[in-house]
């Protein structure tokens, strides 16, 4: 698991930990690629925060939910090296694992919830998950909602790629109503919702998968969790792999959402 890292410049400053799932549709192996290591850098510089940047199996040869698995082994392997006299020095000597954020982008954002989700089930202390972030989330259904249906030919993700990620990442002989692909739908993880900590959700009017993710923060708000909910009206998904300036915003966005918890 490498680490984007960033010398706090006072040694008794403890700063916060970013555990950060890259996007991938399920099935690219995208975590050591230029981009993700950008990403990682901007917020270790901008946030002032390490950042674990987690290798997680990929779809179709490991199916959902092991990638769960795998978002909890680092959120396990973050308490081990803060614990651990020999353990990671980054971690140990300038982490502060009491502000623990999980971070994730599309398929990311999924794992996000649901790790969140397991976390709450758990003896982490002195761990503790400070905040979730979920950029664009990526969620589905039987039921084509209408954004995905106008996503027929959209550039990024149309609707017959949506249709071979789940293809190729959901268990064989399930549905797309399974919680893990439609997380609105009653489930094993429906009664720990209301136990999330504070999560911000961060969505693009013209993503293919809009209309599921404002339906996912109006689930949340049901369940009274804290959540703060940023859509932009211009924007598609995974825009800020070719947008600057989005990219720079998404990270302004979540440096404010982990200074103000």
């Amino acid at each position: 698991m490498p680490m984007s890292k960033l010398c706090s410049s006072n040694d008794d400053t403890r700063i916060p930990i970013i555990i950060f799932f890259a996007g991938s549709g399920w099935i690219l192996r995208n975590w050591d690629t230029n981009i993700v290591h950008s990403q990682c850098s901007a917020l270790t510089q901008e946030v002032h925060a390490i950042v674990v940047n987690v290798d997680y199996r990929i779809a179709p040869e490991h199916r959902l939910p092991v990638q769960y698995e795998d978002a909890m082994d680092a959120v396990l392997w973050v308490r081990e090296q803060a614990l651990d006299p020999n353990g990671e020095q980054w971690i140990r000597e300038y982490g502060d694992i009491s502000r623990c954020y999980l971070h994730g982008t599309s398929n990311g954002g999924n794992m996000v919830f649901f790790t969140a989700l397991e976390a709450t089930s758990m003896k982490l202390e002195p761990l503790r998950i400070a905040g979730n972030i979920m950029n664009q989330p990526l969620f589905g259904g039987t039921e084509r909602t209408n954004s995905e249906i106008q996503s027929i030919v959209d550039p990024m993700l149309p609707l017959c790629v949506q249709d071979m990620f789940w293809e190729l990442s959901l268990p064989e002989g399930v549905d797309r109503d399974i919680w893990y692909c439609n997380p609105m739908v009653e489930g094993p993880h429906t009664s720990a919702i209301s136990k999330l900590g504070r999560c911000l959700v961060i969505g693009f009017c013209g993503d293919a998968i809009i209309d599921r993710q404002q339906e996912f923060v109006t689930m949340l708000v049901k369940h009274g969790v804290q959540i703060e909910a940023q859509f932009r009206n211009i924007g598609f998904h995974a825009i800020e792999l070719i947008d600057r300036e989005t990219a720079n915003d998404l990270v302004e966005i979540a440096k404010d959402f982990i200074n103000n918890t």
